[in-house]
């Protein structure tokens, strides 16, 4: 790619426990190793409802979405203290194909009760209808839980996760030949759901972002480094 890149490193890819049920680290604990390890910023996307989520199903809307905005919340809180840039997202699951969405806030949220009963063209057009940003995570991840192992239709997406740090080679590999044949977009994650993670991953920008959009800017005009480290497999 052209041209210098400062060291502003945001993470794309992430969860706290407070919210992720698949998660052991709590959003405080994930900051301040963020923070420990240079990043500028981080976008929080614990699992939504659809997901491995620790909300209970039996709340009202409104307390549901309170919940799932918690990790993004106590991040921000510990983020202002230590110097990091927090910002909001979430990571929505359809057959098992996971969308990392941003550019939205509670708001959106509290206006669309039941969003997590969309189907993924549904769902696309809403986030995109609202001036939201949709990538998908880890495309070519072969997983249990996965039904379809395979990437979305490029067409309902923005973007691509061409590499993901908790992937395996090939997976990226494959990720990033769909991300070229498609000339979509490519952003790398570290997926982390754990501060002690040995593996990290993310973007580099040539200038500190002032916003959430600042980020998915630099994404869709294909102004980031990805950040790669070895995976494994």
């Amino acid at each position: 790619m052209p041209g210098e890149y400062m060291e502003y490193l945001y993470e794309t890819h992430m969860h706290t426990s407070e919210v992720s049920g698949c998660a052991v680290s709590t959003a405080a604990e994930q900051v301040c190793a963020y923070k420990k390890m240079g990043y500028t910023g981080i976008i929080v996307t614990d699992h939504f409802l659809n997901g491995n989520s620790t909300c209970p199903f039996r709340l009202p809307w409104e307390e549901k979405m309170g919940r799932i905005v918690a990790g993004y919340s106590k991040a921000k809180e510990e983020g202002d203290k230590v110097g990091l840039d927090v910002y909001l997202g979430w990571e929505f699951t359809i057959k098992g194909s996971d969308l990392l969405t941003y550019g939205l806030d509670i708001g959106f949220l509290l206006s669309n009760p039941n969003l997590d009963k969309l189907n993924i063209e549904d769902y696309s057009r809403l986030i995109r209808e609202n001036g939201g940003y949709l990538a998908q995570a880890h495309p070519y991840r072969d997983s249990w839980y996965i039904e379809h192992k395979f990437p979305v239709d490029h067409h309902l997406i923005d973007g691509i996760e061409a590499y993901n740090a908790m992937d395996t080679d090939k997976a990226n590999r494959l990720a990033l030949e769909f991300a070229e044949f498609h000339n979509l977009p490519m952003q790398a994650g570290s997926d982390s759901h754990n501060a002690g993670i040995k593996r990290y991953s993310g973007i580099k920008l040539r200038k500190k972002a002032n916003d959430i959009f600042d980020i998915i800017k630099a994404i869709k005009a294909n102004e980031v480094e990805l950040l790669t480290s070895g995976a494994h497999g």
